[in-house]
């Protein structure tokens, strides 16, 4: 094996639990974001730091890193995120054969700080082998699992390569994704009459039965090959006695089509219209477009160096079409070409989560594959 793919496991396994160990909540990034500042600074590198936190309302901020490249080629910029999801807090690490786990009772944060930890690692060979690359940046970005936050706060005035690449995704390397939904999120606010539930429960009209007959009415789950919709929390009331003034439900629709997209909030919105106006209430209905869908083209040089790694690791690409979103879908609307990689992880966004460190070395490689490898005609 060529000496640049031979990650230092040791090395890699020490920066992954120093990222881990720092408590990164959605929010709370700030940890992280210093980590970061001073590892490229102790490297020689400088770095620029925007003030996406104050956008974001968050510790942290969103962080570049501009490499400059020592052969011909193509710039391209990688990313990681540097939030995690609950619970995140207090995270203890260990490996267990060619697996790491957490403790059982956190994420383990492998997304994504399995993304940050190969960026890292990867910066470490090239340099101490002295091994030739494209221009490259770095960039870390805050508040990705919360709707992407960070990215929408980026200027792309700061980083001016148009190619984006994702560390950040679950499973084994090999997929491609050439699609990913538009999102939305949707807020339903019941308003009804209250009265003595015991007494003259007549006189009223309960706001948590708008919001019953609405959930009953309106489609949910899988929609179509193309379309997801989910309630995501319910609340109302004030006391058993009390026929319920007001109740809500929080949910999301996703599409990688935006007419079916747009026909699913339509659905809902007129559920919980009719609902309301059928006993004797009226609703606020509220809709926030959370990100827009993502496409990747064939003949974009991202797409093509990547499957260029892809076929020279042996791995045949498979084309993919996502169900979740990600920076990309953001970045994406601003200019850039973007794609990614799975990097070996499972179990996403549970207390059973865990890294396989080989599909995550199989990934490392193909990503210094796209480092480093010139494009073939």
């Amino acid at each position: 094996m060529e000496a640049r793919f031979e990650l230092n496991r040791e090395r890699l396994l020490k920066t992954f639990f120093e990222l881990v160990t720092i408590d990164s909540e959605s929010g709370s990034e700030g940890g992280v974001t210093e980590y970061l500042q001073k590892w490229f600074t102790d490297h020689g590198y400088q770095t620029v730091r925007d003030e996406a936190g104050k956008t974001c309302g968050s510790t942290g901020d969103n962080l570049l890193v501009h490499i400059a490249g020592t052969m011909p080629g193509e710039a391209i910029c990688f990313n990681a995120h540097q939030d995690t999801v609950k619970p995140g807090r207090g995270i203890r690490p260990r490996l267990e054969g060619d697996c790491v786990v957490s403790g059982g009772d956190t994420i383990l944060a492998s997304d994504d700080k399995a993304g940050i930890a190969m960026l890292l690692e990867l910066l470490e060979r090239l340099r101490e082998l002295q091994i030739p690359h494209r221009e490259l940046y770095y960039l870390f970005t805050i508040g990705e699992e919360v709707g992407m936050l960070g990215a929408k706060a980026f200027d792309p005035a700061l980083m001016p390569c148009k190619s984006f690449f994702a560390i950040d995704g679950t499973g084994r390397p090999g997929g491609i994704c050439v699609s990913g939904p538009a999102a939305v999120a949707m807020r339903a606010d019941f308003h009804g009459r209250p009265a003595h539930a015991g007494i003259e429960p007549e006189k009223g009209a309960s706001a948590i039965l708008m919001l019953a007959e609405a959930l009953r009415n309106a489609p949910f789950g899988r929609i179509d090959e193309e379309t997801t919709s989910n309630v995501g929390l319910i609340g109302g009331g004030a006391a058993n006695n009390i026929v319920a003034e007001s109740a809500w439900f929080t949910a999301e629709a996703r599409s990688r089509n935006e007419e079916k997209l747009q026909k699913q909030v339509d659905a809902v919105r007129a559920a919980c219209q009719q609902a309301a106006e059928k006993l004797g209430g009226t609703v606020d209905f509220q809709v926030d477009h959370t990100y827009p869908a993502y496409y990747q083209k064939e003949d974009w040089f991202i797409f093509r160096c990547c499957e260029q790694a892809y076929r020279k690791e042996g791995i045949t690409p498979r084309l993919v079409k996502a169900g979740g979103g990600g920076d990309a879908n953001v970045l994406t609307s601003k200019g850039y070409q973007c794609g990614g990689i799975s990097a070996g992880i499972y179990n996403c966004h549970s207390c059973n989560e865990y890294l396989d460190l080989n599909d995550f070395e199989q990934a490392y490689r193909v990503v210094m594959r796209m480092m480093t490898d010139p494009m073939e005609d």
